[in-house]
C-alpha cells in the first residue's frame, strides 16, 4: 500500500448532489487509502438539502460539503489527482481543465437525484447513494494503489455498471 493515498476528484457540473455524495462515499468508506474532493464546472454554490439530509441519516458528517469549481483543482499548489471520475453525463462532455499529475479520467454517469420530484427526492438520494457506494467498494477491492495507469483506468471505467 501506498504511504500516501490515491487522490480522486468526483465531478459533476452543479457539484452539488452527485460529486458530493461521491466524494463522502470514497472518503468514508475508503477511510486512509483514498482521499476524495468534489468539484463542479458550473458549481450551484451551495450542496443540494437532500444530499446533506442523506449525509446526516448515514452518520456522515457533511463539514466538508462546499459547491466549488472545478477550477480549485487545477491551479498550481492544488492536490495532484491520481483519478478525476464523471458522475453526470454533461459534465463528462466537458472540455475539463488541465490537471496536474494527468490523472486517470473515468466516467460513472447516474441519474440527477436533484432533479427528481420533491416527493420522490429521498428515494431518489437514497438511489444514488447505493449505486455510488456500490461502485466506491469494488473500487477498493482493486489494487489500486498497485496497478498502471491504464490497468487503473480500465478496471475503473468497467465498475460503471456496478
Amino acid at each position: 500500500m501506498m504511504s500516501e493515498p490515491l487522490n480522486i476528484l468526483v465531478l459533476c457540473t452543479g457539484n452539488s448532489a452527485r460529486s458530493i455524495l461521491g466524494e463522502a462515499a470514497f472518503n468514508t468508506l475508503g477511510a486512509g487509502r483514498i482521499r476524495a474532493f468534489s468539484a463542479g464546472s458550473q458549481p450551484t454554490g451551495r450542496p443540494n438539502p437532500h444530499a446533506l439530509a442523506l449525509l446526516a441519516e448515514k452518520g456522515i458528517d457533511a463539514g466538508f460539503a462546499r459547491s466549488k469549481s472545478w477550477d480549485e483543482f487545477a491551479v498550481p499548489g492544488a492536490p495532484a489527482m491520481d483519478v478525476v471520475i464523471t458522475v453526470c453525463d454533461s459534465a463528462a462532455a466537458e472540455t475539463c481543465p488541465y490537471w496536474p499529475g494527468a490523472p486517470v479520467r473515468v466516467h460513472w454517469g447516474l441519474p440527477d437525484p436533484a432533479s427528481a420530484p420533491r416527493e420522490a427526492a429521498p428515494a431518489a438520494f437514497a438511489a444514488t447513494w447505493e449505486a455510488l457506494a456500490a461502485r466506491v467498494r469494488a473500487a477498493l477491492d482493486l489494487p489500486l494503489e498497485g496497478m498502471s495507469p491504464a490497468e487503473r483506468q480500465a478496471a475503473l471505467a468497467g465498475l460503471a455498471q456496478a
